[in-house]
């Protein structure tokens, strides 16, 4: 046994069973380990931003880390984007990154970066192995700190000759400690009580990581009825549960002068999970931050403390009733020849599954669903976290691998799409069932109105080329056809809705051009 076999056993020895690769010269004992360790299923990515961005889907909705397998610095640069959607999301990674043998790196070889500093912005835990025996045993602190709370990505960098060189066989893997959760002590909970009456109406709580799941939702209802607060969450959150009878919160703003006009009435702010929110960019006479200077703020719990915890200790602090149940009741199915964004979110919601997991980056494109979806049966919604486009398609690859009894929804902005296409063949190589929903209005839609809200009413060549996508047009049914997913384009309601009823109920992906 060598030392990647070693590592491998390891990882799947500590539930590690997923591995999104895009290998090189330096992985290849990485890849024939993978043949000897069978737990593990191994995922190809023709694109190294398709493999983190899938281990990041993975994990958010398994809880676990997958690993990647990237081909020293420049394969870690190239996935580095989806990385930092990782990071942001608080999603457990562990990237394995080969490099040179130990005695090969001082010769300075063509491809010779410092990884490390590559790694380190974009990772929780950095760590070069030096020696084969150790390799396993470091795999094992890689897994350890990313599941600590609240979750990370952990970069482990592999010289070639730890991984070929023999290790003892008889060596047991390295066990994990688990993880746990910090428990919000009573104190904090009597102190935030105490507030949310005090300020009634006027207090905001801002609900973020595991509170977005079902059980933080319903608990935050409670606590909205004992004391007549608002309940917000945060903006493009990694993991929300939505539909089927849930509560239904309104999030932050994007834009900072909507965030801070939302903002205003609030004297006092909660946080549950959640961190202060910050506006996404700096605009001239605008706030970094949209909580008003005069409003309290009251953490009491953190993105790495358990916060369904502190929610239902704080429902019991407060004596509230039991949580109000939502109607369902799915949208109507459009119809006719008119097709813009009311029609393809209430085409969407209609139709879509129970237990449905949707990524949405459709960004200027998926206002009118997120309104609609309310009444769709129960789903989760993985949003751009870290606001790094090109996280979509592979998002969902990760996800259909870790549930694949589960259809997955893209629905996805052509532009951003661009930067991940490949990821289409990673779904038809691995007969993934995802419907791809890809809006196609030809543009980069949110440069043009950053543009506007810039000042700049008529642009000039050069404001329309940048942000213009149709000279030429990209033919999407061409390009999903080519990568081997069965695609359709449509730009009628009713075209819409035949095509989605075909792909929801066809396994496999399929990709549905909507024309905008």
């Amino acid at each position: 046994m060598n030392g990647a076999e070693q590592l491998l056993r390891t990882a799947a020895d500590n539930g590690v069973t997923a591995c999104f690769a895009n290998p090189g010269t330096t992985e290849m004992q990485l890849v024939a380990a993978l043949d000897t360790e069978r737990r593990i299923r191994p995922v190809l990515g023709l694109f190294e931003g398709v493999a983190t961005g899938a281990a990041d889907g993975f994990g958010r909705m398994t809880g676990l880390p997958a690993l990647t397998i990237l081909h020293l610095g420049p394969g870690l640069a190239n996935g580095l984007a989806n990385l930092h959607n990782a990071r942001r999301a608080h999603t457990p990674v562990v990237n394995l990154v080969g490099d040179h043998a130990t005695w090969h790196r001082d010769a300075d070889a063509p491809l010779t970066s410092d990884i490390e500093s590559l790694a380190r912005p974009m990772s929780t835990w950095v760590h070069t192995t030096e020696r084969a025996d150790q390799l396993a045993a470091d795999g094992a602190r890689a897994i350890s700190a990313a599941l600590a709370p609240p979750g990370g990505v952990a970069t482990l960098i592999i010289p070639q000759d730890t991984a070929w060189t023999d290790v003892d066989a008889a060596e047991p893997s390295a066990p994990i400690e688990p993880s746990t959760r910090a428990l919000v002590g009573p104190p904090v909970i009597d102190d935030v009580a105490a507030a949310l009456r005090e300020h009634g109406e006027r207090a905001v709580v801002l609900l973020g990581a595991s509170a977005l799941r079902s059980d933080g939702l319903l608990v935050a209802a409670r606590v909205q009825a004992a004391t007549g607060c608002r309940i917000l969450t945060q903006g493009m959150p990694a993991r929300v549960e939505r539909g089927g009878g849930l509560p239904s919160f309104a999030s932050v703003p994007y834009f900072p002068e909507q965030a801070t006009e939302a903002l205003a009435p609030a004297t006092l702010m909660v946080l549950v999970g959640a961190t202060d929110p910050v506006s996404f960019f700096g605009y001239p006479g605008q706030p970094s931050r949209p909580r008003p200077d005069s409003c309290q703020l009251l953490g009491m719990a953190t993105p790495e403390d358990d916060a369904i915890h502190a929610l239902d200790a704080l429902a019991t602090a407060l004596d509230a009733p039991a949580a109000p149940v939502s109607a369902v009741e799915r949208p109507q199915l459009p119809t006719g020849s008119t097709l813009g964004l009311s029609q393809l979110g209430a085409a969407l919601a209609a139709l879509q599954p129970e237990g449905a997991i949707v990524v949405d980056e459709a960004i200027t494109s998926g206002a009118a669903y997120a309104a609609m979806a309310v009444g769709a049966p129960s789903h989760d919604v993985l949003a751009l976290t870290g606001g790094a486009i090109g996280q979509g398609l592979p998002v969902a690859v990760g996800a259909a691998v870790a549930c694949p009894d589960r259809r997955v929804i893209a629905l996805q902005a052509d532009g951003s799409a661009m930067y991940t296409f490949q990821a289409l063949w990673t779904m038809a190589r691995e007969s993934l069932d995802v419907t791809v929903v890809l809006c196609a209005n030809r543009t980069y839609r949110i440069l043009q109105v950053e543009l506007m809200r810039a000042g700049v009413v008529e642009p000039g060549p050069a404001g329309v080329g940048l942000t213009d996508l149709g000279h030429p047009s990209i033919d999407w049914v061409q390009l999903a056809s080519g990568l081997g997913v069965m695609a359709r384009s449509v730009d009628t309601a009713d075209d819409l809705v035949d095509a989605l009823r075909v792909s929801l109920a066809t396994p496999g992906p399929s990709l549905v051009e909507v024309r905008l």
